[in-house]
């Protein structure tokens, strides 16, 4: 059956402007039809919208897949679907009829589908129950339906809970859909099949594909596994790749900081097996917005498998954020072993006090773009009489930023020295490092402005 899934997954879907997330790939395949026996319904639409030329080269494409599916189960083409596989006839209209039981006869699968006639309405939630009337579920077979239709739902309940529950017990359900006269929501096909939806819905306009689009899925059904796997991932140049947990299968290597390689030998050769590899990507750049995680990602290997991975998209926020003051750079030095002292020269330094350091954040909101804005901070301390003392003011020049909207800035670590002697309270206190109590104001205001005075010229004459 080849390749039966593949997917990609990330662990959050919100990180800030250095944030880091976890994506994890998935693989799973399955063996050749010869060593996987398999149950296949084909679920067959034959609605009024189908008459002509719709329905004369949908059962051509039917025709194709069974005797795809007879040729690979055996290597011979005799008439009889072997290996222990059979193939079951369900179609419908405004109601559905299983027009063959799960069964190995070519010839008796053909006059099946040779017998239908176009006409009625489209029961879909009908066709899945009579198809799924069909597998045994005592028998070890694997099983796939195979919904083929040309139009939405026009009679009947909604399916979407039956083929969720299908899925749930580990049927396989692949979709073809022909865009007929009142149309086809693909969306909806996609929600009936199997994930990914790129690896299980088929969708043409035209009828004269449905016999290449019929073959395409008997040869995707009957594929032996995969072998010599590579998957390329090249994720987005926003992001970098920070590490690679070893796979369960094969082995991954970063190419460079933003390519990771994945190789299988091979997988779902001898029986249904997965893989997963898991890696972690940090945000590098320094823009917001809803960023997907790839840039491009390939898939190779010796069958020829078709494979699709999902695109998964983070969004990452990056406020703007300004930092007036830097922190003190230090100065290193080492002691030497069996040294009972030293001297160093740490060279100059602020003079300090003994007392508290205040560090003040505030958002200025909606700062539009290419406008300074002048900021002050204005911070008191408060008596035990409730009397305001000044500790000082700090006016800061936040730059003009270019987002192409107003943004809100956060303006970071504002930073006031309030020495302990400068305690209005410290004669009434046993102790310093008291409790201080401390009012803090803000002002702000744009630099650049577009306004200017009126301006006149005033001429006295004689």
């Amino acid at each position: 059956m080849g390749i039966t899934s593949s997917t990609k997954k990330i662990n959050i879907d919100r990180i800030d402007c250095e944030g880091t997330l976890k994506v994890t790939l998935g693989l799973s395949a399955a063996p050749d039809i010869t060593e996987n026996p398999t149950d296949i319904v084909l679920i067959l639409d034959r609605s009024g919208s189908m008459a002509g030329s719709p329905l004369a080269n949908m059962k051509a494409g039917a025709k194709t897949f069974i005797d795809i599916i007879e040729k690979s189960t055996d290597g011979v083409e005799d008439g009889v679907i072997g290996s222990g596989s059979r193939i079951g006839i369900v179609s419908f209209a405004s109601t559905a009829t299983q027009n063959t039981q799960l069964i190995t006869s070519v010839a008796d699968l053909k006059t099946a589908i040779d017998g239908l006639n176009a006409g009625g309405l489209t029961n879909h939630e009908d066709a899945f129950v009579k198809a799924l009337e069909l597998f045994d579920p005592n028998s070890q077979n694997a099983r796939v339906l195979v919904m083929f239709t040309d139009g939405k739902t026009t009679t009947g309940g909604n399916p979407n809970t039956i083929t969720t529950q299908a899925k749930n017990a580990g049927v396989i359900i692949y979709c073809i859909g022909l865009i007929g006269d009142d149309g086809i929501d693909v969306n909806t096909l996609n929600g009936w099949a199997s994930d990914p939806a790129s690896s299980y819905v088929l969708v043409t306009p035209d009828d004269a594909d449905l016999e290449e689009l019929f073959a395409e899925l008997a040869a995707n059904i009957s594929n032996p596994g995969a072998t010599n796997i590579v998957i390329d991932e090249v994720i987005n140049s926003d992001f970098s790749i920070l590490s690679v947990n070893p796979p369960d299968k094969g082995s991954a290597m970063i190419m460079n900081p933003t390519t990771i390689q994945w190789k299988i030998s091979e997988l779902g050769v001898t029986e249904n097996e997965g893989a997963t590899l898991e890696f972690f990507i940090r945000h590098i750049a320094q823009t917001s917005g809803e960023k997907f995680v790839n840039e491009s990602i390939t898939y190779t290997d010796n069958e020829g498998n078709n494979v699709v991975f999902p695109d998964p998209s983070v969004f990452v926020n990056c406020d703007i954020v300004v930092k007036p003051e830097e922190c003190p750079i230090p100065v290193d030095f080492t002691i030497e072993g069996c040294e009972d002292s030293v001297v160093v020269d740490l060279g100059d330094t602020y003079l300090q006090s003994l007392g508290r350091i205040v560090q003040l954040d505030v958002t200025i909101k909606n700062v539009c773009p290419n406008k300074r804005v002048a900021l002050a901070a204005i911070l008191t301390e408060v008596d035990l009489n409730g009397m305001e003392h000044q500790r000082g003011m700090k006016t800061v020049t936040i730059p003009a930023h270019e987002a192409p909207t107003c943004r809100d800035v956060l303006v970071k670590c504002i930073k006031f020295v309030l020495p302990d002697d400068l305690d209005p309270d410290l004669d009434s206190r046993d102790t310093l490092c008291n409790p201080r109590k401390f009012k803090a104001r803000f002002i702000a205001n744009n630099i650049d402005t577009d306004y200017a005075c009126c301006e006149s010229n005033i001429v006295i004459t004689r």
